[in-house]
């Protein structure tokens, strides 16, 4: 279980942030087109830090990841009550970015290092685990908000969980002839995962938005979107967790495939029913495709290496996230959001058709999967 608290609190931190949004921003008095400027400034600080929290965590071992998803916890109240205006809020945003960013790295890195010594697919089940806290702390905001909570509560109690979260062993310093797997593989792998952390994005940050201005969903029709994407996800990923490691090919290009099958749905739907059942569609899809990516790309770095090939692919797939909304808003400023749709269709047959060849050729095989009775994360 050690494996999965962090992923919790990671989980119920940004369910928390995007149901809290709306209430950040008006106490921080920006306008909307301020507060787009001021969410750039979270990637802006991520990806600094992926980028050299690898070396942290292979000198000083996966326990840096409790430590890690605490400054997470505190940067959430110190960004909140400190958002006054459009520079303090950038500047918090940055701050949390770069916790968050740093966060990422560590709990992916502690999720791969519990895959192989237990040999079960901890890697899917974590992600599994921040899907489904992702909906808990959006509930949770959403209800403290509500009842008149002040803005900062739902962070008061993410961070109060991020206290309490214990997870990692202590490593030896890597020794020096020790070197992480080839840049140029990793930076292949993690180029794969930015496709597939666009599609999923994308339909994260729009499909509340494309459910509302294109098929005129009330407000509860369109705030359900993101929601029964997040809640797909995290069901595949605990019940098709362990067939990532066994046929990663496999189940790259059947994501793939209905992950380009579901938003083309999305895409032409006429209902909002029918625009759901895409949407849940192309969560099942996207929902194998990182965790089955970073498992197989990070199955034979040896220990003392595994930090820094963490960082390499996540800090290149995280530019993937960040692309995918900006693509989606490109494309429907000159075709509409169901044009926008299929663009992202067309990104997901783009993913299915490289995937699997990219896995094979980089050397990335099989996990093999031990007995339930070996279950040790």
């Amino acid at each position: 279980m050690r494996a999965y608290g962090p992923w919790a609190v990671f989980g119920l931190f940004w369910g928390a942030w995007g149901a809290s949004i709306p209430a950040v921003r008006d106490q921080a008095g920006v306008t909307d087109g301020q507060l787009g400027v001021a969410l750039l400034f979270i990637g802006l600080g991520a990806l600094p830090a992926m980028a050299y929290t690898g070396r942290v965590v292979d000198r000083w071992g996966t326990r840096v990841a409790s430590l890690l998803i605490a400054a997470l916890g505190v940067t959430g109240p110190l960004m909140v009550l400190g958002a006054r205006g459009l520079v303090s809020l950038a500047a918090g945003l940055a701050l949390l970015g770069a916790a968050s960013g740093a966060a990422d790295v560590a709990i992916n890195a502690l999720a791969a290092e519990s895959e192989r010594l237990s040999g079960r697919p901890v890697i899917a089940r974590s992600h599994a685990t921040f899907s489904a806290s992702v909906v808990l702390g959006s509930i949770l905001a959403g209800v403290l908000l509500a009842v008149g909570a002040p803005v900062v509560a739902p962070f008061l109690v993410v961070l109060a969980g991020s206290l309490v979260a214990r997870a990692g062993r202590r490593s030896a310093p890597a020794p020096r002839r020790e070197a992480a797997p080839r840049v140029n593989r990793l930076m292949v792998i993690g180029l794969v995962a930015a496709l597939a952390f666009a599609v999923e994005n994308a339909h994260q940050s729009w499909s509340a938005v494309f459910l509302h201005d294109v098929l005129a969903a009330g407000p509860g029709g369109s705030a359900a979107a993101p929601a029964v994407f997040a809640g797909i996800a995290s069901i595949t990923r605990f019940a098709l967790g362990g067939l990532g490691g066994r046929h990663p090919g496999a189940v790259l290009v059947a994501g793939g495939a209905a992950a380009v099958a579901g938003t083309a749905t999305v895409a032409a739907a006429n209902s909002s029913a029918l625009a759901l059942t895409g949407l849940a569609v192309a969560a099942a899809g996207t929902a194998v495709l990182y965790p089955t990516l970073i498992g197989a790309g990070l199955s034979h770095v040896p220990d003392a290496a595994r930090g820094r090939a963490t960082s390499r692919v996540a800090t290149t797939a995280y530019l993937g996230f960040l692309a995918g909304p900006v693509y989606v808003g490109f494309v429907a400023s000159h075709g509409g959001l169901r044009g926008a749709f299929l663009a992202v269709a067309a990104l997901a047959a783009l993913f299915a058709v490289v995937a699997a060849p990219v896995v094979k050729v980089t050397g990335a095989a099989h996990i093999p999967l031990k007995s339930p009775g070996h279950d040790r994360d």
